[in-house]
């Protein structure tokens, strides 16, 4: 029979690794702590806006190589959706200026030498920046290499490295901002087309992907904590839950596919990132004014950073938001929407509404805490990490958290093999 892997944690890193392994003939069993797979992905029926939305928002890049092979593999391709309109808009709350954001179709970025295609405000010599950080060191910080004086900053490298890095950009890790423009922006407009989940987060990775995975005779358990494991002879021995113990066979393996803090409880000696940033979301239902297909806006100058649009409900995130992560729902509501209203010519008056508060969204990705991610091999022979914040190479996203799946299981190999 197929040795099992035993997957701690049904978030997108561990979903990922499940269905990789499943395809090497492994059999797989996953623990879920909380009553439902997709993990900081989801998607859910909100009481108070009387629909679904999503826990949080997640721009995605057609770049993206690794998302893409998972949603073709889940039979999930068509599932995330590009708006009409090429580029990102972009609109200056504070000057009222609208400005689209186009990349050339090829490699070289001709689109910087044309003042028409340029972010407002700019000129040529600005986007020198890009070439420094794509040279960008283990050390070196995006303000540290692009300066914060110029336009270009405020209105294009300021909100990417943000909203990439879910950390400021004085302190945020070039490296891995650097990472995400080589897959995307440098190999041109096919490669950075934004893209959205058509219908929600869990109809596109989790719940195509827990049937994907039924169908192999998988198996997922919610509700259902690892308290410890048990090691024997450089090896993981026993699974410890709160109702009993599973006890590992020769040849099973296990991955550790949770939050640093809880990767670093069941590992002894294991060093994690310690540091964290958060993420405010807000959701508005908008009968009276629903979209066909989706629509993404940069805003520059307000406390909304991108606002996402998708039938009845229009979306705001604002990333590595220690600012306001502590205010009301009720006053961030209505900030929110005043630079929705203002970004997209709507009514002023605050439609039913819905605050998101994730405080630990992503660990603080500063050089300091990124030389603390760990690699998928650790030290027991039959453990692999994976999660976003395992050292990827990536930022912390969608992306990042999928590519870790796919390295953890790269680590087990075939299950016959």
């Amino acid at each position: 029979m197929a040795p099992r892997a035993h997957i701690i944690g049904a978030g997108l890193a561990g979903l990922s690794a499940a269905v990789r392994l499943a395809e090497r003939g492994w059999r797989v069993g996953l623990y879920e702590a909380g009553p439902q797979a997709g993990g900081r992905c989801r998607s859910y029926f909100d009481e108070q806006l009387g629909c679904r939305i999503d826990n949080g928002n997640h721009l995605m890049l057609s770049g993206n190589r690794s998302i893409l092979a998972y949603l073709a593999t889940i039979g999930a391709g068509h599932s995330v959706v590009s708006p009409v309109e090429p580029g990102f808009p972009f609109v200056d709350l504070a000057t009222g200026e609208r400005w689209r954001l186009v990349p050339s179709r090829g490699q070289i970025p001709f689109w910087i030498a044309n003042p028409r295609r340029r972010v407002p405000g700019t000129k040529l010599s600005d986007y020198l920046g890009f070439l420094r950080m794509l040279l960008a060191g283990p050390d070196d910080t995006v303000e540290c290499l692009v300066g914060n004086r110029a336009t270009l900053f405020r209105r294009f490298w300021q909100p990417i490295a943000v909203g990439v890095l879910n950390t400021e950009a004085s302190a945020g890790a070039a490296a891995l901002l650097a990472t995400v423009l080589r897959e995307t922006f440098v190999r041109g407009a096919a490669a950075c087309a934004p893209m959205i989940a058509a219908e929600g987060l869990s109809e596109s990775f989790v719940d195509p992907a827990l049937a994907w995975l039924a169908l192999r005779g998988a198996t997922l358990f919610t509700g259902t904590r690892v308290r410890s494991l048990s090691f024997e002879d450089e090896r993981a021995s026993r699974i410890e839950l709160a109702g009993g113990a599973v006890a590992l066979d020769k040849g099973d393996a296990v991955v550790v596919a949770v939050p640093p803090p809880v990767a670093a409880t069941l590992l002894p000696g294991l060093t994690v990132p310690t540091e964290f940033r958060p993420i405010v979301n807000a959701h508005f239902r908008l009968d009276d004014a629903p979209v066909t297909g989706v629509e993404i806006t940069g805003v520059i100058g307000g406390t909304a950073e991108w606002i996402f649009r998708r039938g009845n409900i229009t979306s705001v995130t604002v990333s590595s938001a220690d600012t306001i992560v502590d205010e009301p729902a009720e006053t961030l509501a209505s900030k929110l929407w005043t630079d929705v209203a203002a970004a997209l010519g709507l009514p002023r008056d605050l439609p039913p509404a819905r605050i998101v508060k994730e405080k630990r969204a992503t660990f603080a990705q500063t050089p300091e805490q990124v030389r603390r991610r760990a690699k998928a091999r650790t030290q027991w022979r039959n453990i692999v990490l994976a999660g976003d914040w395992t050292n990827t190479g990536l930022p912390a996203t969608i992306e990042g958290a999928i590519r870790s799946g796919e390295a953890a299981a790269a680590c087990l190999g075939s299950a016959t093999g």
